[in-house]
């Protein structure tokens, strides 16, 4: 199984970026995706959460600024993040859960906003 992530990069204050992640290989049904972001000397934190039925869940950092979504039918989790700030810099990573009882985690993305 690999989780392949993209679309990190370097954005400005307030601008938008959006981060996918895709999952490949013999792979059991996905459950819950979810995105975690690593700042330098910090620990990794949970940003959101989405189930297989589209319930999602967000850290109260970027609430009302990102948004999670998935496409089933790619076992793909996507992150819209809009309003960037400074704080959001890190390196973010995508973790799946199948109903197996498996967890997977991608490679991480980097993303870093300047001020």
């Amino acid at each position: 199984v690999q989780l392949q992530a993209s679309g990190g990069g370097l954005a400005q204050a307030g601008g938008s970026l959006t981060l996918s992640c895709a999952a490949s290989g013999s792979i059991s049904s996905i459950n819950g995706m979810e995105w975690h972001r690593q700042a330098p000397g910090k620990q990794r934190e949970l940003v959101a959460t989405i189930t297989k039925d589209h319930s999602t869940n967000y850290a109260d950092s970027v609430k009302g600024r990102f948004t999670i979504s998935r496409d089933n039918a790619k076992n793909t989790v996507y992150l819209q993040m809009n309003s960037l700030k400074p704080e959001d810099t890190g390196v973010y990573y995508c973790n799946v859960a199948t109903f197996a009882g498996e967890t997977y985690w991608g490679q991480g993305t980097q993303v870093t906003v300047s001020s």
